[in-house]
């Protein structure tokens, strides 16, 4: 990829991006498909502007942690795959597929935004773990964004399995009406940094310019669950506060086109 750094600075500093939206606008169309996957419990892909990805969730009744013998679990992984982008390499994950199934997962654990002990099917023995994989179809850009929407969004599409009591195993023939027991919405939202002008969504070529980032998850209530600081810049208190302003702004946003394509209340 040919990137005019520059350019790009030059444009930010007037206010401006390369393909002329304003520095806090997301590209379009914002789409969440969900469900049509038999062989998972719970499916989404979306789409910001020409970024794709998708997230599949996996069930199964594992022994809890001795720590918390009445909760179940959760684990989150992210395949940045070569077919999306050409930075990309098979192979183990790279650091950012790394961070962000970090995020992703700290996000929801720190929210509570599933209620583990309802997972829990005996304690100390049986309950429901909680396996989601995050898969890049086209990454054009702000993957962070995208693949914390398309969690959320497989996450509430989430089915249980029956399984038999007493030998654990589960039937992964057929799904029940159980929903995953969801308390909370918590989207992340990356805020970037460039010179002294904040943004939002970037394009693959402004992703490659920018100074400093911050992801902030929150909840459908604004409450922050979770913040991720990165870039070689660092950034003030009042950087911090603006960029959660437009965090929340943008997860309120993000919120009401998920509870449409879901049909949540």
């Amino acid at each position: 990829m040919i990137i005019n750094k520059k350019r790009v600075q030059k444009l930010m500093a007037e206010g401006k991006r390369l393909d002329g939206r304003g520095l806090t606008d997301y590209r379009g169309p914002i789409e969440i498909e969900v469900g049509g996957v038999k062989t998972a419990e719970g499916f989404a892909k979306v789409r910001i502007g020409e970024t794709v990805v998708m997230a599949g969730v996996k069930l199964g009744l594992e022994k809890p942690y001795p720590d918390t013998p009445e909760d179940g679990g959760i684990m989150v992984n992210c395949e940045l795959t070569p077919l999306s982008s050409p930075e990309y390499e098979s192979g183990p994950p790279g650091m950012k597929a790394v961070e962000i199934a970090r995020v992703i997962d700290r996000g929801i654990r720190e929210s509570h935004a599933i209620d583990t002990k309802k997972l829990c099917i005996e304690k100390g023995e049986k309950a429901w773990f909680v396996m989601v994989d995050i898969i890049s179809i086209n990454d054009a850009g702000n993957m962070f964004d995208a693949a914390g929407l398309a969690v959320l969004a497989a996450l509430n599409d989430t089915r249980l399995r029956d399984f038999d009591p007493v030998t654990g195993v589960v039937d992964y023939k057929s799904k029940t009406d159980n929903k995953l027991p969801m308390t909370k919405q918590a989207i992340p939202i990356t805020v970037y940094k460039l010179g002294d002008k904040l943004f939002v969504d970037p394009s693959s070529e402004e992703e490659h310019c920018y100074d400093a980032k911050l992801i902030v998850g929150s909840d459908d209530k604004g409450i922050i669950s979770a913040l991720q600081k990165g870039g070689d810049t660092p950034i003030s208190v009042e950087d911090v506060e603006a960029m959660v302003d437009i965090a929340l702004e943008k997860s309120a946003m993000l919120r009401k086109v998920f509870k449409k394509a879901l049909k949540l209340k």
